[in-house]
Formats: structure tokens, C-alpha cells, sequence
């Protein structure tokens, strides 16, 4: 069967989620907010940038993870969904979701973003398969430790490989969806790669290469 896989932030949301999460954090009080708000600043245009130090940023990224119990983290993830993420969603990409259920095609999403914040999300989406970066779990605690690759840049494509071999799928007549030119080594291994509301780069990319390009934003 098809593979419809999607990149998940400012590709399906109007917006990241992994800096919303940091912007919610500060919000409700849970960490520093001036410290904390430069740093996750700082990475988030480091990541628009291409410049990125994904280790360094996951160090940040899932140390709040680490401090707080889970029941206390689910609280709070399930109030960041109603006030950070829904206003995120697009008809649009509803839309499009839906196109691909149509044509029997198999849903994915593939993104950097932790499992922890984005879970929820590929299921509000309706979106069974989901390939996030893996916050290290012990005892029912997360380590603020990532556990295996970051599906980032090259990680996607790799992340995607072992999913395919572990389920013996393929990538034939594959879709790719995505706004950042981070994806490029994925978008260049599908056979229908579309830009969607691109950053600069990606859009000169796809140009380059005659990919699809369009917008999903109202």
C-alpha cells in the first residue's frame, strides 16, 4: 500500500509544536520564563536557519520531561493540546488528509518533535503511524536522555528505513510532505515529494527539481 507521510510542524499545524510546548511551559510557570523563552527562541531560529545542533537541543528540549511525574505531565500536555494545538489545525490539511484515506493510502507522520508532545497530536489527526524522536523511558519516568535517533535531517530517512524493513514495506509511489528544507534528504528519496507553504530554501529547492508545491494554510 501507498505511504502518505507528512512532516507535522508548519506542514499539518499552522504553526511548531515543539516551540509551543516551551512557549506553554513558560505560559503556565513550569520553568523559568526569561531563560527559558531566549533559549527556546534561540534553537527554534537555529532550526529555521539549518543550523541546528540536534543533541544540544534535545538536552534542553526534554529536560522538563525528566523533573515532573508522568501523571503530572499528562495534565499538563492535555491542556496544551486545547490551547496551544487546536488553534493550530487546518481544515486544509484535513482535507488532504483525507484525499489520501480516500486512495486507500497509508497514513505517517514523520517528525523531530518528541513522541511525547506529538502523540496526541497524529491522533487528533486520526494518523495511526508516527515517527517522532524517542524520549528515553525508565521506570515509567522519562531521563531527559533521547532514546535512539533523532528523526532529524538524515534521521528521517534512516528512522523511515527501519520502519519499512520492520513492517517489509516500501517506499514505491510514496508522498512526502513538508515545509522545511531540514527534509530535504527525505523529500528527495520519495517518489512524490510536495513543498508546502515552503521556507525560502525548500521552496527554491522544489523549484529546482519541478516538486509540487502548495499551501495548506486557510
Amino acid at each position: 500500500m501507498t505511504l502518505a507521510i507528512f512532516d507535522l510542524d508548519n506542514t499539518l499545524l499552522a504553526g511548531d509544536s515543539d516551540h509551543a510546548w516551551g512557549e506553554f511551559l513558560v505560559e503556565e510557570g513550569i520553568v523559568d520564563a526569561e531563560e527559558y523563552q531566549k533559549a527556546n527562541d534561540r534553537f527554534y531560529h537555529e532550526y529555521l536557519n539549518g543550523e541546528l545542533d540536534i543533541v544540544h537541543y534535545l538536552g534542553f528540549a526534554l529536560q522538563p520531561l525528566a523533573i515532573h511525574n508522568m501523571d503530572q505531565l499528562l495534565d499538563w500536555r492535555n491542556t496544551f493540546m486545547e490551547k496551544k494545538v487546536r488553534p493550530m489545525m487546518l481544515s486544509k490539511a484535513t482535507q488532504l488528509l483525507d484525499s489520501h484515506r480516500e486512495q486507500g493510502h497509508t497514513l505517517m507522520i514523520i517528525t523531530a518533535t518528541n513522541r511525547f508532545v506529538t502523540e496526541p497530536i497524529a491522533e487528533a489527526l486520526g494518523i495511526e503511524h508516527l515517527i517522532a524522536t524517542e524520549p528515553e523511558l525508565v521506570n515509567g519516568r522519562y531521563t531527559g536522555e533521547v532514546a535512539g535517533i533523532p528523526s532529524f535531517q538524515d534521521g528521517k530517512v534512516t528512522r523511515l528505513n527501519d520502519w519499512l524493513e520492520a513492517h517489509d514495506r516500501n517506499l514505491d509511489g510514496a508522498w512526502f510532505y513538508s515545509d522545511s528544507h531540514n527534509d530535504a534528504p527525505l523529500l528527495k528519496v520519495v517518489s512524490n515529494p510536495v513543498a508546502v507553504d515552503p521556507d525560502p530554501t525548500l521552496e527554491a529547492l522544489a523549484r529546482e527539481h519541478g516538486w509540487k508545491i502548495l499551501s495548506l494554510r486557510d
